[in-house]
């Protein structure tokens, strides 16, 4: 096991509880806060809980140097966003009691908020996939699906406040994520045109990690261009740069 995500009251909680598991010291690890929110709502997430992400250092260092070496050779340019997407995710058992946890928060916003709506819960690869339908269910989607994201996150938190392993949570409401990475690709088409034919560099909207990474999984192989991402979050873009000037 290379790292360790774990929950805790504090900082200093989670990361002895990941410290634990992977059997390390704290001068062997590399610590990062993914996780903070102190909020309640609906009767959740009403603690303080910090996630934090402990990395042992050589494992680190190893995969990194592995996943320059192998897109190096196959002249990819890897950048952090396209890294999140091709780690390796080991799958995580997923009890009842986070799935009843799952349909009862939204069960409680949709009943606030006047909202019918069916919930469908299913499990893929470690991760829980929640699909929601009902008319009204858009209202929830927000412009370029913020509030989804937004929604998605505090889900995320409420069934993992009771989890010792971090389990990932998948929200989508009336197929509104196929739809739009169907539009982001085709988006993603057209600027690599624009850049190669212009022969000019083309920086695209801010985006947030989910989106970036779709355009650039989606132009990776693209003989003309090439991808990366400039900026802080949540102000950070996709730059498209012709290959051949």
């Amino acid at each position: 096991m290379n790292y360790v995500e774990a929950v805790g009251k504090t900082r200093e909680e989670a990361v002895e509880k990941a410290l634990k598991e992977l059997g390390a010291k704290l001068e062997d690890v590399t610590i990062d806060v993914e996780e903070q929110k102190s909020k309640g709502l609906f009767g959740f997430l009403a603690k303080k809980e910090v996630r934090v992400k402990v990395t042992l250092k050589e494992a680190e260092k190893a995969s990194d140097d592995l996943e320059d070496f192998s897109f190096a050779s196959k002249g990819f340019s890897l950048d952090e966003d396209t890294r999140e997407d091709i780690k390796v995710s080991k799958e995580t058992e997923i009890d009842e009691n986070s799935k009843e946890t799952a349909k009862k928060f939204l069960e409680d916003i949709f009943s606030t908020l006047a909202i019918d709506a069916s919930i469908d819960i299913s499990e893929k690869d470690g991760c829980l996939c929640i699909s929601v339908e009902g008319d009204d269910a858009s209202r929830l989607i927000g412009r370029r699906g913020e509030s989804l994201d937004s929604l998605q996150m505090l889900l995320g938190l409420a069934v993992n406040r009771d989890r010792d392993k971090y389990v990932k949570v998948l929200l989508d409401i009336e197929n509104y994520r196929a739809k739009r990475e169907e539009s982001l690709i085709k988006y993603a088409n057209k600027m690599a045109r624009q850049a190669a034919k212009q022969r000019r560099v083309i920086k695209l909207e801010p985006m947030n990690p989910y989106e970036r990474r779709i355009i650039h999984s989606a132009l990776q192989s693209d003989r003309y261009v090439k991808t990366y991402s400039e900026g802080k979050d949540p102000y950070r873009k996709i730059v498209i740069e012709p290959k051949y000037k």
